[in-house]
């Protein structure tokens, strides 16, 4: 099914749907075989996210190789939580070598666990991208739907973030100034047409002033700056702590810039003034 058919009927069939940290998530997972990566939508990708060409796939892209089979997945009936509004709360990435253009890898997802989460109820995603039978690829995601009083309490994290104290005294290494029509730009090569990234007056009715940034585009912005052309295994852990409303100006931070190698782990951020975004750990 078009991706696009896809989210459509997970907007129809999150309907009625009310949030349930208990009720079961589906037992079978979301499967495509020998998935061919596009040179050109690649190509467009690299560019909307900071990834300057190369031999490699980007860390963050087998997330978007999944994306159809995590969509597909939250569409079903029996998945608890409504598809539209979901907001994407944090990731972790472990890739054990890196995968290349001409990769046919064979990608899965499932639905790990479900649990409360402060502002409602949390679910974790698992992709993973196998080549010759081998899990060489593999990330968590966090998953919130939010409701009106939110749970008491409880909610995941990716574990081994930079907490928010630390992020501010993190040094400034870059600024990025991001238009209105960011999230239309990574929408168009993600295929994550969420309204609450792409327009003010889709983003306002789910309780957002403004489009927001997908997390997924900060997130691979971070990893553009921050993971070597060259490195083989990569470990990257963000919490997406608050929106970035669109347009923008944020600082992104990190400790330690040129330090790469084995033990080595690098906490970075992102920030608007005193207002964390993002933060996280990346290393070997």
């Amino acid at each position: 099914m078009p991706l696009m058919l896809t989210l459509a009927r997970g907007a129809l069939t999150g309907l009625g749907k009310h949030p349930d940290a208990e009720a079961p998530l589906p037992a079978e997972p979301a499967t495509a075989p020998a998935v061919r990566v596009d040179p050109r939508r690649l190509a467009a990708y690299a560019e909307v996210c900071g990834f300057p060409p190369a031999e490699r796939l980007p860390l963050t892209y087998p997330h978007i190789l999944g994306f159809p089979l995590a969509a597909r997945l939250m569409a079903r009936r029996s998945f608890p939580l409504p598809l539209l509004g979901l907001v994407h709360t944090w990731i972790e990435i472990v890739q054990g070598r890196p995968l290349l253009p001409g990769d046919r890898p064979d990608i899965a997802v499932h639905a790990e666990e479900s649990r409360p989460h402060r502002r409602g109820v949390e679910v974790v995603m698992v992709t993973e991208a196998s080549v010759g039978g081998e899990v060489v690829w593999r990330d968590r995601s966090g998953y919130l739907a939010r409701t009106r009083a939110g749970a008491a309490e409880g909610g995941g994290t990716a574990g081994g973030g930079t907490t928010a104290a630390a992020a501010t005294g993190l040094p400034a290494v870059a600024e990025w100034r991001l238009p209105a029509g960011l999230g239309r730009r990574h929408a168009a090569v993600s295929g994550d047409w969420n309204p609450i990234h792409v327009h003010p007056l889709t983003a306002r009715p789910l309780g957002f002033p403004r489009a927001i940034a997908h997390g997924m585009w900060t997130v691979a912005r971070c990893a553009a700056e921050a993971v070597p052309a060259d490195a083989e295994t990569v470990t990257l852990r963000a919490e997406f702590r608050a929106p970035v409303l669109l347009p923008g100006t944020v600082t992104y931070t990190a400790s330690d810039g040129d330090a790469w190698g084995p033990g080595r782990v690098r906490d970075i951020a992102v920030r608007s003034g005193d207002r964390i975004h993002l933060t996280g750990t990346v290393g070997p």
